[in-house]
């Protein structure tokens, strides 16, 4: 078991290793596996390179992300300006059904309000408008249409994480719960945590995914 003080330290030297990241701004505090992230980032992109960052960290088991974004005034964006950036990108994805969505801004939070058919529209929605320059937050409320029917909907899951190359499906455990994906067992990574629940998205008729999926560190002796 690798200890908290190695991940720490594994942790702050992946930091330092990423060109955009300064790792400087960031305080990091582990115990039992469980990282604490704290410190002010200049925009939401720098903070999810954080986050992404620490989740290929082996031995990792959880991420508690306390970063704040703080813009400086200069840098400021109206409201205005947002929402027709966050309008413009989500028309250009084809996958997200603009005519279907409502865009608010107030003060650099996004909230997304409308009904879409299925859940990764839902997801791709915010994904395609998290990152733009100015955006403190976007909170997605939009709701799911999309009813299903299909009785293999936890088999269609099952399938797609055993195509999957960076999921090793053999210790996860798919419960189908009216519209809602359980996913349990075991994975190696927080990153491989993350593409099991995409997947599980992905599904026709999902509404919900609640992944209690548990990280095990395995280490690789040489």
């Amino acid at each position: 078991m690798k200890s908290d003080l190695k991940i720490k330290n594994d942790v702050l030297e992946e930091l330092s290793w990423q060109p955009n990241i300064d790792e400087t701004q960031v305080g990091v505090a582990v115990k039992n596996g469980i990282v604490t992230l704290t410190g002010i980032v200049s925009d939401l992109t720098k903070k999810d390179a954080i986050e992404r960052a620490v989740k290929n960290i082996a031995g990792v088991k959880a991420i508690a992300e306390e970063i704040k974004v703080k813009y400086g005034d200069s840098d400021k964006h109206l409201d205005i300006e947002i929402a027709k950036a966050a309008i413009d990108a989500l028309e250009w994805n084809a996958s997200v059904p603009m005519d279907q969505i409502i865009v608010e801004v107030d003060h650099g939070t996004i909230y997304l309000t409308g009904e879409v058919e299925w859940a990764y529209q839902k997801d791709f929605a915010k994904r395609t408008i998290e990152n733009l320059f100015g955006v403190k937050e976007v909170i997605n409320n939009i709701q799911l249409s999309h009813k299903t029917t299909a009785s293999d909907v936890a088999d269609k899951i099952e399938k797609a994480l055993e195509r999957s190359a960076t999921i090793d499906s053999k210790n996860i455990m798919v419960h189908l719960d009216e519209n809602t994906i359980v996913l349990g067992g075991m994975v190696h990574s927080l990153k491989e945590k993350d593409d099991a629940e995409i997947a599980a998205y992905s599904a026709p008729g999902v509404t919900n995914v609640i992944n209690e999926l548990e990280v095990e560190y395995s280490p690789v002796y040489l």
